[in-house]
């Protein structure tokens, strides 16, 4: 058996305080037998994209910035693998929605940058971020071979189906996702269940573990769009099934995972099997009249 945890968090005050308080919640973690522990979506500070400002790309960090360097300590102190996202700073002008994973030794073992960029109200990320060209990669950990995607990509399906054939366990999808507070009475429920529904899909459909950790709390004000990030995060089994699933507050969500599960399904749904992929060429045309 495997423990995860999932850190769902409220975002820091500025990249500093957002940093020391995640690194609290990965020894609590630890404490509680955690060894793998994720963060959400840009933990370090509020969720800046739900309004268009040039004064929050200050917050950016390189890749090899303090976040990694942190996580890299810890991660060897505890013996724990460490997803961590960040806003990172490529070079001058260019900026990625990025994830770092670090193995359990402290080694630095590669990061991802969010493919699918939204560009909704309140959620105006094409002006921070560029989108990423590493394709989707299968992360070796000491405990588990994992794959993370980032909020957005997981209304997607393609992403989640090439890590299951590339051979991920595990998916993590770190996030920040809530209601804006007009919709929330009219749409809540829909949303928030929406959310939830594609993600155990994309468990299903591969036969895989998918891990979702959001981040928590009302941000916004009358400069930004007001969201209320309803957390929830969860843990899916391969058969879709939930495992266990947070709240609407500060919490570390732990699950245990047995790979065994994994073949299990597949056995039994051979999905993976039954794929007719001399049919799916067509799959890579924007739109077929």
């Amino acid at each position: 058996m495997l423990k995860i945890a999932l850190i769902q968090s409220y975002g820091g005050r500025d990249p500093e305080e957002g940093l020391n308080r995640q690194l609290e919640l990965i020894y609590k973690a630890k404490e509680w037998g955690a060894q793998i522990i994720c963060t959400p979506e840009l933990f370090r500070t509020r969720y800046f994209c739900n309004q268009i400002d040039p004064c929050f790309f200050a917050w950016a960090e390189e890749i090899n910035g303090p976040t990694l360097q942190s996580f890299m300590e810890v991660a060897k102190k505890l013996n724990v693998v460490l997803i961590g996202s960040i806003f990172e700073k490529r070079t001058p002008g260019l900026y990625h929605n990025t994830a770092i994973v670090v193995d359990a030794d402290g080694s630095y073992l590669g990061c991802y940058r969010k493919a699918h960029i939204p560009e909704d109200p309140g959620y105006f990320e094409k002006y921070y971020f560029s989108p990423g060209e590493i394709e989707f990669p299968i992360f070796k950990t000491q405990f588990a071979k994992i794959g993370v995607l980032i909020c957005w990509d997981q209304w997607f399906p393609e992403p989640a189906r090439i890590l299951a054939l590339k051979g991920a366990q595990i998916i993590f999808y770190p996030t920040a996702i809530g209601w804006l507070i007009e919709e929330k009475e009219s749409f809540g429920q829909d949303q928030l269940s929406s959310w939830q529904m594609i993600q155990r899909a994309h468990a299903l459909a591969n036969g895989v573990f998918v891990a979702s950790v959001n981040r928590v709390g009302l941000e916004g004000d009358e400069q930004s769009r007001r969201i209320e990030f309803w957390g929830r995060s969860f843990l899916v089994d391969p058969f879709g099934r939930m495992i266990k699933e947070a709240g609407e507050k500060e919490e570390i969500l732990i699950g245990e995972i047995n790979f065994d599960l994994i073949e299990k399904t597949r056995i039994n749904w051979p999905f993976l099997r039954d794929r007719r992929i001399d049919l799916y060429g067509k799959m890579t045309e924007r739109f077929l009249s």
